[in-house]
């Protein structure tokens, strides 16, 4: 049994993927480390070209897309470590080790997902860490964030005040990089497949919470993330992030007289979709 477990799940990641799991040898901070690679029916040769340059890595290669939760269900069940690392195919380890990182989620027994820095490649903080929204913040959020990002809702939504720079428990995490405890990850039955492809750590870190768990975002390590690599920015992908959106609130928030909600939010949240897609569509 290693120490970690750090499963990637690729798609078309280029040489991103071979930055990836390079940092996560290299930083791996004197510890064992697993790293396994999920290709998702890649087909750039990305997944044999970063398994080819650094022998560390164990590579599965699917015949199909499955999708990121299964993949990433997929790869839990090919590791025995009693920490699991969800990484990117986007993301490098640039400071701080796994080793210590994992050292901050043994210091915590009632912690079950740690959520490590995220830097953009400009260097800037990615607001990772962030707290469930209720009805009218996520609103608020939703329609203003894309366009007005400095919006009160937006602010209170990402903890925008707070320089990620010290631990502080939190209610999610980004899912570039996740850190899971196995035993609580095993509890809550690992990711709900139904998430394809956003969303699925919203609804972890909500199963997590709601199980008892508590979620700590740390500075131990910090990871610089690329993001849309694998999926790119377009209408279809905005489309699908609005019905996981959907999905997530259908199944945690739409209770009781809420129920009535659902046609409204479904509505509500393809129009925001296209509305960003077309923003993103105009010459800058």
């Amino acid at each position: 049994m290693t120490d970690l477990a750090v499963v990637v799940v690729n798609y078309n990641a280029g040489e991103y993927l071979s930055r990836c799991v390079q940092s996560v040898v290299d930083r791996a901070g004197g510890i064992d480390v697993d790293v396994l690679v999920i290709d998702n029916a890649s087909h750039d040769g990305s997944a044999t070209a970063a398994a080819a340059r650094t022998p560390q890595v164990r590579l599965i290669e699917n015949e199909t897309n499955r999708g990121l939760s299964a993949a990433w269900n997929q790869g839990a069940r090919e590791v025995d470590a009693p920490w699991i690392l969800f990484l990117n195919p986007d993301a490098e380890l640039v400071a701080g080790d796994l080793g210590a990182l994992v050292r901050a989620g043994d210091a915590r027994p009632d912690v079950a997902l740690l959520g490590p820095v995220i830097r953009n490649p400009d260097g800037t903080i990615y607001e990772s860490g962030r707290v469930f929204p209720g009805v009218v913040q996520a609103v608020g959020h939703a329609f203003l964030g894309p366009f007005v990002p400095g919006n009160r809702f937006t602010r209170a939504y990402r903890q925008t005040d707070w320089d990620r720079m010290t631990e502080r428990e939190v209610d999610w995490v980004s899912g570039a990089a996740m850190l899971l405890r196995r035993s609580a990850f095993e509890q809550v039955g690992g990711f709900d497949e139904a998430f394809w492809l956003y969303g699925e750590e919203l609804d972890l870190g909500t199963r997590l919470r709601n199980a008892g768990w508590k979620v700590l975002a740390t500075p131990a390590l910090e990871v610089m993330h690329v993001g849309g690599v694998s999926t790119g920015r377009s209408r279809r992908t905005h489309l699908e992030h609005s019905r996981s959106i959907y999905r997530y609130y259908r199944k945690h928030r739409a209770t009781g007289w809420r129920r009535a909600t659902l046609p409204f939010a479904s509505a509500a949240l393809r129009l925001r979709a296209e509305l960003v897609a077309r923003r993103e569509r105009r010459p800058r």
